[in-house]
């Protein structure tokens, strides 16, 4: 298969969704794949065996729920335009509003509707001040209790969303406390809770018998049903980025440049200013390995290999599910990857193949 191409593994995403079909049954919460992180709706069938549906940051991604993924459809945006609410609440279950003044503003087309508002509690785990929800003066949530109480009878629900990349249960758990200490007088009133995604309770040796008997006992303290929902932790390790070396050059280092392009491929890296992941990544052999397009700093990262590379090697750059294929782009006209599934018989089929025709039809 020519590179570069995206490739998701299902043996490899098996084991992440089965941890979340088993926290479905250990505490009764209820799991949504969260879009934004990942939306390659060619293994939603797979998926949804395991979830109990999706949830969505924008009305494209309510509608690709609607259509794709089995169970329910979990609307919610940072603002909804007026020419978009009419097929927003056409295409969800449960309509999630930022703010008091959209709940407001849209109250008459959304009645009859299940509706919830956004919450936010002030603290998180994200590390970066740009994914960071509880920043000073975020636009992202409601963060008064009297405000917040003075429309519970206009709502069912609360979504708080304030974890990312959280793998510690502990800071996970202190959260939830102080969210209960400040919101627990409305949290009493609502029918449901979502506590957003972020939670990494996939990950190896997460405490996940003693999470699911928090979130059991969250719910039974306030007599809701819980939503959790997961993006990277539905699809960690599940997907690469398959890649061929095309040239070398040596400039201080060993450079190496490859047929993708971070800007492009796997933006989060330059967003956040983070390596690419290669294993096993050990060896005499220190090369960096460079994206084709003009950007100076395409760089996925230095790596280690038992070899010199040269032309025509191939390279498998690990995680390249979550937030990357949501991401990809036409940038320099660098040819977007393929997607191609390898099944659990170990078969390899492709799904999608990117041409010029779509790197034209995406402008005019």
């Amino acid at each position: 298969m020519q590179t570069p191409y995206y490739l998701i593994d299902k043996s490899r995403l098996r084991p992440n969704l089965e941890k979340i079909a088993w926290l479905r049954d250990a505490s009764g919460v209820r799991c949504l794949l969260a879009l934004k992180c990942f939306a390659t709706w060619s293994v939603f069938d797979f998926m949804s065996e395991y979830m109990d549906g999706s949830t969505s940051s924008s009305l494209y991604e309510v509608r690709l729920g609607d259509e794709k993924f089995p169970g329910e459809t979990h609307a919610y945006s940072v603002a909804y335009a007026d020419h978009e609410i009419a097929q927003v609440l056409a295409c969800s279950d449960k309509i999630i509003f930022n703010s008091i003044g959209q709940l407001t503003k849209f109250s008459k087309e959304s009645s009859g509707h299940i509706r919830g508002l956004r919450v936010n509690p002030g603290v998180s785990t994200s590390e970066f001040d740009l994914a960071d929800p509880a920043r000073p003066f975020s636009r992202l949530g409601e963060h008064d209790p009297s405000a917040i109480d003075a429309v519970a009878d206009q709502i069912s629900g609360l979504m708080f969303h304030n974890n990312c990349e959280n793998a510690s249960f502990e800071r996970f758990d202190e959260m939830l406390s102080l969210i209960e200490d400040r919101f627990g007088s409305v949290i009493q009133k609502m029918d449901w809770i979502s506590l957003g995604g972020g939670i990494h309770f996939t990950g190896e040796d997460y405490p996940l018998e003693i999470f699911a008997a928090r979130l059991k006992a969250f719910a039974q303290t306030y007599g809701v049903q819980v939503y959790l929902e997961p993006g990277e932790a539905a699809i960690t390790g599940a997907a690469t980025l398959e890649v061929t070396v095309l040239d070398t050059l040596h400039n201080g280092k060993n450079l190496a440049i490859v047929d993708s392009s971070i800007e492009a491929h796997m933006l989060d890296l330059l967003i956040y200013r983070e390596a690419a992941k290669v294993t096993p990544n050990t060896g005499p052999h220190e090369w960096t390995v460079c994206g084709k397009s003009c950007l100076a700093g395409d760089i996925f990262g230095e790596f280690r290999f038992s070899s010199p590379l040269k032309a025509g090697d191939r390279l498998s750059l690990q995680d390249a599910a979550g937030y990357t294929m949501v991401k990809k782009n036409w940038f320099n006209g660098v040819k977007m990857p393929s997607i191609a599934i390898r099944e659990l018989d170990g078969t390899t089929r492709l799904v999608r193949d990117f041409d010029y025709d779509d790197f034209a039809t995406a402008l005019s």
